[in-house]
């Protein structure tokens, strides 16, 4: 070949789409432990692009050990996720290659509602959580913690029930001040979100209170709690994962009065648990750190207080009324805290206090992680003692994780 002419097919092969000189990658997802896994795992994102040849961010397609096609996400610190199944000490491989994926179902999504006051909710294909926004702050209600939605259904049901609850506010409030009380709770009990319609409902009291999972600093024995977040952004948000970051304003702490707190919060599809990242800034000394969940006065016995791990059989809102339980937990699997009982001189109304785990001598900046979730006993975890194994279950699996390899 001529040497013009070599010059002219180097410069054509480099100017022709990377997919024409991208391979097949395969992904493969071992399981060393004797038990059943299943789970979203994480891939290096930039290394499977590598393999495959193309640029970051051109499109590509996963598909299992059949050929079939499955749903991935790309979320916002590099990571591909895939939910994998692998049977005990036996692996499961994927392959990724260059095309257009399909559509996938979404498991995992949430946003903010300002139509209910800045509400920040997300769910997955097992419940439901919220935290409340500035709007609600300044309306004077106390809720301060993490609430709990619950769910029977594997179907997203966060936005239809704000559109169905607030849909008839206006007519309910009108009926009221007419005086038909009766006809009022017939619309309320057929549309509130406060009441089981088959599929789940929110009977879950938080007010000010840490709820199911909120952190908060310690001055003594006295929980510093924060009260609504103050700035968000929304970092993933499924179909496989829902990932937020809120920050919280200034919590009043003697000589401390710019401490600021950071949270990262996020969810898995098919976990009862969410990850916790929380921080604080501003601290000019160290202090202890707790994080867990509110003890009712309608329950003090139903407490389980583990060497890394608190959880608690929640009565609800109307315990002889409702006849079931919400099965809440903070998991703490770096063991790093001390777990304990507060039981609490002020408490809030209807509480006796709080079950947490406490982080010795925080210092600030230091990042604080740990877990929180909850389950229904009229859904996938029908006692206290399932409960129990659920957390050992992903405790071991935090110490033992799937391993994955790019080949």
């Amino acid at each position: 070949m001529k040497p013009k002419r070599m010059i002219l097919w180097a410069v054509a092969a480099l100017m022709m789409p990377s997919t024409v000189m991208a391979e097949k990658v395969k992904i493969r997802v071992s399981n060393d432990e004797k038990v059943q896994r299943q789970e979203v795992v994480e891939v290096d994102a930039a290394a499977v692009y590598k393999q495959m040849g193309i640029r970051q961010g051109e499109p590509f397609v996963v598909k299992n050990a059949l050929g079939q096609e499955v749903g991935y996400q790309l979320t916002y610190d590099g990571k591909l996720l895939i939910d994998a199944a692998v049977r005990p000490c036996g692996t499961a491989e994927f392959t990724a290659e260059p095309g257009k994926p399909q559509p996938a179902k979404v498991f995992v999504t949430g946003r903010q509602y300002p139509e209910r006051v800045d509400d920040i909710a997300w769910e997955n294909d097992r419940t439901a959580y919220r935290i409340y926004g500035p709007a609600l702050q300044r309306s004077g209600e106390r809720a301060f913690g993490v609430d709990v939605w619950l769910k029977n259904t594997p179907d997203l049901e966060v936005e239809g029930r704000y559109k169905t609850e607030l849909s008839n506010h206006s007519q309910i409030q009108a009926l009221r001040a007419a005086g038909k009380k009766d006809e009022a709770f017939a619309v309320e009990i057929a549309t509130t979100y406060h009441f089981d319609h088959g599929y789940g409902l929110d009977c879950y009291k938080v007010g000010p209170t840490l709820g199911c999972g909120a952190p908060a600093l310690m001055d003594g024995k006295d929980l510093l709690l924060p009260y609504c977040y103050e700035s968000y952004r929304i970092l993933d948000n499924g179909p496989l994962r829902f990932t937020v970051e809120v920050t919280y304003p200034a919590v009043e702490v003697k000589k401390d009065k710019s401490v600021v707190e950071h949270r990262i919060i996020s969810l898995d599809k098919g976990s009862n648990f969410n990850k916790m990242v929380v921080w604080y800034d501003g601290l000019s000394k160290a202090r202890d750190l707790a994080a867990g969940v509110v003890i009712h006065a309608e329950d003090t016995e139903s407490v389980v207080l583990g060497k890394n791990f608190v959880s608690y059989a929640d009565p609800t809102d109307n315990p002889n009324a409702q006849n079931f339980q919400i099965y809440v937990a903070c998991l703490f699997p770096e063991g790093n805290v001390e777990t304990r009982k507060l039981i609490e001189k002020k408490p809030a109304p209807g509480t006796v206090g709080h079950a947490i785990g406490v982080l010795k001598d925080y210092k600030s900046g230091q990042k604080f992680t740990y877990y929180f979730g909850s389950a229904w006993s009229k859904n996938d975890v029908r006692t206290q003692r399932e409960w129990q194994v659920r957390i050992e279950e992903f405790l071991n699996a935090l110490d033992q994780p799937l391993q994955v390899s790019v080949l």
